[in-house]
């Protein structure tokens, strides 16, 4: 038996954290890593004591047919890599990496050039999280280095999606 690499290793496990996603859309999966130790792990979910879109049976969004990477405003959920900093002291994640993996609930199947969102892209830089490994299907990933959305920041442009 092959033994697995590490950065699919933590990708795995981000898949896993995945699982306890509440979006009826998608499914997302965050862990912060610094010296091989795990630091978080976040999910897709509404924030605590409201009710999750799994529970509530539907997604404003959906309903209102609104694409992917467009009007966050609208969403009950929190995002995965937000949740996972919420929950880690920044001093922590500082020179970090945080591994991500999408599927799609539909069909189970790992989100097509998936990225972090405008609004993650910018808590994860201000977390001083150095690099991000975004799954795209079992065995491969994306390294994305965080200065690359320091340098060519897209907020600038005024453009939708991820």
């Amino acid at each position: 038996m092959q033994r697995r690499d590490k950065i699919n290793y933590y990708l795995d496990l981000a898949d896993v954290v995945s699982r306890r996603s509440t979006c009826l859309r998608r499914r997302y999966g965050a862990v912060i890593v610094k010296n091989d130790e795990v630091i978080s792990t976040g999910y897709v979910g509404a924030p605590r004591g409201r009710k999750n879109c799994s529970d509530l049976g539907f997604c404003l969004r959906q309903k209102m047919n609104i694409p992917r990477g467009e009007r966050y405003e609208l969403c009950r959920s929190v995002h995965a890599e937000a949740n996972a900093i919420i929950s880690a002291e920044r001093e922590r994640m500082i020179g970090s990496a945080l591994y991500l993996v999408g599927r799609e609930v539909a069909t189970d199947e790992y989100i097509k050039q998936s990225c972090s969102c405008s609004m993650c892209k910018r808590q994860i830089i201000n977390a001083g999280i150095e690099t991000v490994y975004i799954r795209d299907d079992e065995d491969h990933y994306r390294t994305i280095a965080v200065q690359d959305w320091i340098d060519n920041d897209e907020s600038l442009e005024g453009t939708f999606g991820y």
